[in-house]
């Protein structure tokens, strides 16, 4: 992998992390047309810039992570569901994980379902202020973030239609979508980077560099794509990010149809 394939892929997660459109489309499009080769090292490296884009949420929301017990004790109760499930279906997901054709389901899917959740939940922005969430409500959440875990569905969408379930309105499902993605990002990181750690100890200093380099881009790129998507979703909503998925996930399929070797790396 060369610096500016590194560059492009850190961008690629800073944008796509945070937005309900699906980082694991976007890094299946981007390392098949860059031709970057599947290796080890590769699956590292697309996993540890995660890292950067969980520092932006702690940057931006810095002071909402000085707040009281109960603030922690809700992620808590959110990040609970994917954890154990997490663990618990670890193969099958990576087993989904090569098969592009559930990631290019998954993405026409849930941008049909983009389509009409203005709408469902058009009650929720009429709102003086958005219901205090309820530690009920926080699991809850978070289930609707383990189904994340198919690939293509898109974390950020699912917890925040899960927010929006739960009566919040979308600005304040779409932030705590951002809390809640610092303890889920960070376990998934760490513990594929501890499967990893052999690897990573014999890592020369030009792949450090490149594991460096991808941290900061992301990081950058994280903190405009944030506050860019909290202005644009509360102004005009899920519509334009739902015709977004829709086009590509047609577009994976189109490819998949031509023949094209498209697959997360290895």
């Amino acid at each position: 992998m060369s610096v500016w394939e590194a560059v492009i892929l850190a961008i690629v997660e800073g944008i796509t992390e945070f937005l309900p459109i699906s980082s694991t489309g976007h890094m299946i499009i981007a390392s098949a047309v860059m031709g970057i080769e599947a290796s080890p090292f590769t699956k590292v490296f697309i996993v540890s810039i995660q890292f950067g884009a969980i520092l932006s949420v702690v940057v931006i929301y810095f002071r909402r992570f000085f707040k009281d017990l109960d603030f922690y004790t809700k992620l808590f109760c959110a990040f609970l569901p994917t954890a154990v499930l997490g663990l618990l279906l670890k193969k099958r997901i990576d087993l989904l994980l090569e098969n592009v054709a559930v990631v290019a389901v998954a993405l026409l899917l849930g941008g049909i379902i983009l389509l009409f959740i203005d709408q469902w939940f058009a009650k929720n922005e009429e709102q003086s202020s958005p219901p205090v969430l309820s530690f009920r409500g926080a699991f809850l959440i978070g289930v609707f973030q383990a189904i994340s875990m198919v690939p293509g569905v898109s974390r950020s969408a699912a917890s925040i239609i899960g927010g929006l379930t739960q009566g919040l309105n979308r600005k304040t499902a779409a932030e705590f979508s951002f809390f809640l993605a610092v303890p889920t990002m960070f376990a998934a990181t760490a513990k594929s980077l501890y499967d990893e750690k052999e690897l990573l100890g014999e890592a020369n200093s030009s792949a450090l560099f490149l594991l460096l380099i991808g941290n900061v881009v992301a990081f950058v790129v994280a903190l405009l794509a944030i506050r860019f998507f909290i202005g644009f979703l509360t102004k005009y909503g899920f519509r334009w990010f739902g015709y977004y998925r829709i086009a590509l996930g047609l577009a994976l399929l189109v490819l998949l149809a031509l023949g094209y070797n498209l697959k997360i790396v290895d």
